[in-house]
């Protein structure tokens, strides 16, 4: 292969993923059970079930945020940018956090620390992961223009508490990003917000994946936010993936009773039914 042609490496490699929790004189509680997951550089994937299904501490497992023990992962393969991130020392792992593997959870009042500036808190990322800015004040507000603060040079100053939910989780975007990581893991981005923030939310990662060429997991209960940011669905379910595919096959024509669950659980507007349909587990368990 030609040196000038884009590596076809997967960003991401997976193979029978288990996360296991000790409990007390008992045995590990298996809460992932052998999953795998691939992704490709620039592609992006929505993991898509109701709390409790396990999507949450796949997702910390992908960085090894899982403190262990309690915790216990393996997997037959484990790859993020073709390195094995189960053999890596705690210095290593602290070198791919942030600068590889990115994060953004779904409370950003209880992300950020409320008695240190945003400007301070960026700074941290970016003095840590991109040492050779020298600006550091430029980056920041470069970033936070990026991301749609306005006026992003008074914001630098400015408390979380002085800002409002929207804007706070528009700083831990780009927090998350100021470190130019390949994948960006949200995790609920939208929960605490209104709907119309929402919305702006999911348009802005839908722009800054088009503009900066990253990958994206998208963690979420909610089908009804997946489409135009998810080239690809993982539906979990009680810790296994029971259902994948492209979105547009999943939203179209889901194959498992879950999937077809979980999607008329999503509102829609002149829908004939007077309530949304209850989760038949019943059903889901035989299918299994």
């Amino acid at each position: 292969m030609n040196s000038s042609e884009p590596s076809t490496s997967p960003l991401l490699k997976i193979r029978d993923l288990k996360i296991r929790f000790l409990k007390h004189r008992a045995d590990p509680f298996l809460a992932v059970k052998g999953i795998d997951l691939d992704l490709a550089p620039g592609e992006s994937m929505a993991i898509v079930g109701e709390s409790g299904s396990g999507k949450s501490i796949t997702a910390l497992s992908l960085a090894r945020l899982l403190p262990e023990p309690p915790a216990r992962v393996t997997a037959s393969e484990f790859q993020v940018n073709g390195r094995d991130v189960l053999t890596m020392s705690e210095k290593e792992l602290r070198k791919i956090r942030g600068k590889e593997i990115a994060y953004v959870f779904q409370e950003p009042s209880t992300s950020l620390n409320p008695v240190l500036t945003i400007r301070t808190q960026l700074a941290e990322s970016l003095q840590l992961h991109r040492p050779e800015v020298k600006d550091i004040d430029a980056e920041i507000v470069r970033w936070l223009d990026k991301v749609g603060i306005v006026d992003p040079q008074k914001r630098l100053r400015a408390y979380p508490h002085e800002l409002s939910g929207g804007m706070q989780q528009r700083v831990m975007i780009a927090m998350a990003l100021c470190c130019e990581p390949k994948l960006l893991i949200a995790d609920e981005p939208t929960t605490a917000l209104d709907v119309t923030i929402q919305k702006q939310i999911i348009d802005l990662l839908i722009e800054l994946k088009a503009s900066l060429g990253m990958s994206i997991i998208l963690i979420t209960h909610n089908f009804g936010i997946i489409r135009g940011i998810a080239d690809k669905v993982a539906v979990m379910f009680r810790g296994e993936i029971v259902e994948t595919g492209t979105t547009e096959e999943v939203l179209g024509n889901p194959q498992h009773p879950y999937t077809q669950a979980l999607l008329d659980c999503v509102p829609r507007l002149g829908a004939k039914h007077k309530r949304l349909r209850s989760i038949d587990y019943a059903a889901i368990e035989r299918a299994l």
